[in-house]
């Protein structure tokens, strides 16, 4: 049965994760999230899990990689400057396929920015939030629901995918109050991945011999399966290595792993684009004024709708291929100065849209898109 709450997105992110099974948090405040480890340090006592605020963001995605390669559900959130910080052992997470759920809150930046206002400029931090190559998944919800949501979401595909999965929420989302329809309890429970481990005998256990598409088998620490974990390039047990063929096999699966399962991961939302004539392209709390703009444009005789990623790395490209060959009209609006669209043009091949966007810390209203729309009429 659904329940209906009144809350937060911070709050829904922070009770999401509790009920999909999240055990350890660790983490060090920062506006605009810090609600969430607030939230966390109540609930994880309850169910016995396990919060710690450390000295900085460094040690806190530091304390959250060691409860996961330990086998418990692990969460961490900051907003960008944190994410800054923990860039390192990001790239940690990603080679030695350590999963773990970032929540990124975001404010303006770069540096410290504007910490009590919105943003959306962490975009193209989160497909690139460290050096090397590797293929990221980037969630980021559009309401309340979502934001728990999306949370159990990301936790199931770190989980499934082995690797760091990364959930943009931004001052808007992460303050707002409002009544969210949130999914019955038990189905969620249901829904629920949990990463695989090896049964075999420990002598034949090899985390890394896997196949060329296929995450890491990494089974707990302390049950009785030995390996090695390291930041280097490594070849199936763990252990350094500087062979060229074997290192070229880690990166080219670490990026097959995400990208060859886009059909798995990849979610988006069409409002309004069967009879559509102009098509909106928004994510993020700002899609939230986008479908109000869209009936305001219907209203005046403009035949709007919304195209809507909630997946944004990988992203959408065979959907935004095809919104691109289908609409000659198209307008893309963020809150920043046009980090998504770039890749909105990489994938249509075109740059002709109809733009609006804000690096200001603050939102786009509706009827701003909506002037804007019709200038291009």
């Amino acid at each position: 049965m659904a329940r209906e709450v009144i809350s937060s997105g911070n709050a829904l992110a922070a009770k999401a994760a509790v009920e999909c099974g999240c055990e350890f948090f660790g983490g060090y405040p920062i506006t605009p999230s810090s609600e969430i480890a607030h939230d966390m340090s109540v609930l994880l006592p309850r169910v016995g899990g396990k919060f710690i605020q450390m000295e900085d963001e460094i040690a806190g995605i530091c304390v959250a990689l060691g409860a996961s390669m330990s086998g418990k559900k692990a969460m961490t959130a900051t907003s960008g400057p944190g994410m800054s910080l923990k860039s390192e052992q990001i790239g940690l997470a990603f080679i030695a396929e350590i999963p773990l759920v970032v929540i990124n809150v975001m404010r303006g930046g770069p540096s410290t920015g504007l910490p009590t206002r919105v943003s959306q400029a962490d975009i193209g931090q989160a497909k690139y939030p460290t050096h090397g190559d590797f293929a990221s998944i980037t969630l980021c919800p559009g309401s309340l629901e979502e934001a728990y949501t999306q949370t159990v979401r990301a936790f199931n595909l770190a989980e499934k995918y082995m690797t760091p999965v990364f959930l943009l929420l931004d001052e808007t989302l992460g303050h707002m109050h409002g009544k969210a329809i949130l999914p019955d309890l038990e189905e969620v429970k249901n829904s629920v991945i949990k990463r695989k481990v090896f049964t075999g005998a420990p002598k034949d256990y090899k985390p890394y011999d896997v196949g060329p598409d296929e995450p890491a088998v990494l089974n707990p620490f302390f049950q009785g399966y030995f390996y090695h974990v390291t930041g280097l390039h490594h070849g199936a047990n763990g252990h350094p290595t500087e062979d060229g063929v074997q290192c070229e096999y880690n990166i080219t699966r670490l990026m097959n792993k995400i990208n060859t399962k886009r059909d798995d991961i990849v979610q988006y939302e069409e409002y309004m684009l069967d009879d559509a004539e102009v098509c909106l392209i928004a994510y993020g709390s700002i899609s939230r004024g986008a479908k109000e703009a869209v009936m305001k444009l219907r209203n005046d005789g403009i035949k709007a709708g919304l195209f809507r990623p909630i997946t944004l790395w990988p992203s959408p490209d065979k959907k935004l291929k095809e919104i691109g060959e289908r609409f000659e009209k198209i307008f893309v609006t963020e809150l920043n100065k046009g980090q998504y669209l770039e890749e909105i043009q990489r994938v249509m091949k075109r740059d002709d849209f109809g733009t609006l966007h804000k690096a200001n810390g603050r939102p786009i209203a509706p009827l701003e898109m909506v002037a804007k729309v019709k200038e291009m009429m």
